[in-house]
């Protein structure tokens, strides 16, 4: 039998639900794969819509601008990802076990999931490091936050920061450091393959070496 995830997606973030049409999850899988493979900044509807084989106005009805096409990945991921370390850490009762774990899913790179058929996750991780703060470092954040579009990346925290205070019940700074996290993982992934002067695993492109400098940093800001 094979299974399906589907992903609950803020309604806000599209004008018609792209999971609920063949159109739509075209939409979603090639905008992954054009992003990836141009960058953000040279990704059009017009291209994406050449790419499928449709109209620019086909995509409009789905998305308002191409900045809300990609929120709705990024949060997409998010919400992927917090379903991942959901499952991988629900039968460990050690929280430091379980927080080790939880730096190894977000530090190694990302392989496609197959109950997702019209999203490949490997691909999309690598949008998330190169392009993923573009979603929020917007003028526009602010609405967007009242708008709820940002939820799936504070439910992630929130899920971190309390496998955080599970292993130190009296640390001040779960949420701070959950973010920091995240963000230090995809940074030092990002400098170890283009900028390896501004990290230490420039010459070995060892993502290993990532994940025991993060365990380091975590646990000795969190020791009792």
């Amino acid at each position: 039998m094979e299974l399906h995830l589907q992903i609950k997606m803020n309604e806000k973030l599209f004008l018609r639900n792209p999971e609920q049409s063949d159109l739509g999850k075209k939409i979603i899988l090639h905008s992954i794969q054009l992003i990836h493979k141009n960058g953000f900044e040279s990704f059009t509807f017009k291209k994406l819509a050449e790419d499928i084989g449709t109209t620019e106005a086909g995509i409009y009805r789905y998305f308002e601008n191409k900045h809300r096409l990609l929120i709705y990945i990024v949060a997409w991921y998010w919400s992927w990802l917090e379903y991942r370390v959901t499952v991988h850490t629900n039968n460990i009762k050690d929280p430091v076990v379980k927080l080790k774990r939880v730096i190894k899913l977000l530090a190694i790179a990302v392989e496609d999931d197959v109950k997702t058929s019209y999203v490949n996750e490997s691909i999309l991780h690598q949008i998330i490091i190169t392009e993923g703060s573009k979603a929020y470092l917007t003028k526009k954040v602010s609405e967007d936050n009242r708008d709820h579009l940002f939820k799936p990346y504070k439910d992630l925290c929130a899920k971190i920061g309390d496998i955080i205070l599970e292993c130190n019940p009296k640390y001040k700074y779960p949420k701070s450091l959950s973010s920091t996290i995240i963000e230090m993982a995809h940074f030092q992934n990002f400098f170890m393959n283009n900028l390896p002067a501004l990290t230490d695993f420039g010459k070995t492109k060892d993502e290993s070496k990532i994940v025991a400098f993060l365990e380091e940093l975590v646990f000795s800001s969190i020791k009792k």
